[in-house]
């Protein structure tokens, strides 16, 4: 259901969180997934199926935390239109701080988007993000092979200001997608219109037509959560929800 977008470590390389909901409407955030250097049948993309072995992490107590076995990763099927919005009903909530006190740390959000904006990040951070990307991909022999584009850091940040039932809150999408969105658009129509789109689209179209955020805790802060990506869908009545 979502990909966040590129992190580089020491100890994985580049990896991406990835979240998925399994049969039964239940999260599980699998990690690490170094998604760039997956062969093409393993690179599974939104409402595909997928089977992969796993076991529960030692440094994350998060219950839908599972350490992914990247090379057993299996794509079985993918989940038909019709069947999407029964299927995420089982999953959806309106309040974080609800899930928070049932022990959750992952959550398909129904929000009122408020506002979507647009902020330029600093120069400086931009680089850094470029540096650490670059060096880690030096060192790394398997992942230089594997892939022969650079990734290059998303130059703006995209933010939403929401209202739950806890109240107004505001985050940053960490979703690839958005960021995919931006640099594939910017090369074809220039970065002016693809900002102008990107905003038409993902603050205007998608919260008309229904839309729902998939929401994370940190890892080291689980209280605080990020929007870890969007899930653009029809809205959903109340009676699909059961």
């Amino acid at each position: 259901m979502v990909k966040a977008a590129p992190q580089v470590g020491r100890r994985h390389g580049e990896t991406v969180c990835c979240a998925g909901i399994d049969l039964y409407g239940n999260w599980l955030r699998l990690y690490p997934v170094s998604f760039r250097t997956l062969e093409q049948s393993k690179k599974f993309g939104r409402w595909d199926r997928i089977r992969f072995n796993w076991r529960l992490p030692n440094d994350d107590r998060r219950v839908e935390s599972r350490r992914v076995d990247q090379q057993s990763i299996e794509i079985v099927g993918n989940l038909r239109k019709s069947e999407r919005a029964k299927f995420l009903g089982k999953a959806i909530v309106t309040s974080l701080v609800r899930e928070r006190e049932a022990g959750k740390s992952f959550a398909l959000l129904k929000p009122e988007i408020i506002a979507f904006k647009i902020e330029k990040k600093d120069a400086d951070e931009v680089k850094a993000e470029k540096q650490m990307f670059d060096a880690i991909r030096a060192q790394d022999d398997l992942f230089a092979k594997q892939v022969t584009n650079n990734y290059n850091p998303c130059p703006f940040n995209f933010k939403y200001r929401y209202r739950t039932d806890d109240g107004i809150r505001e985050g940053t999408c960490q979703d690839w997608e958005i960021e995919a969105t931006f640099h594939n658009w910017s090369r074809v129509y220039g970065e002016q219109k693809t900002l102008a789109d990107m905003d038409r689209v993902f603050g205007k179209e998608y919260p008309a037509n229904g839309m729902l955020l998939a929401m994370g805790t940190h890892s080291l802060h689980q209280d605080t959560w990020l929007i870890n990506g969007v899930v653009r869908q029809d809205d959903i009545s109340q009676g699909t929800l059961f």
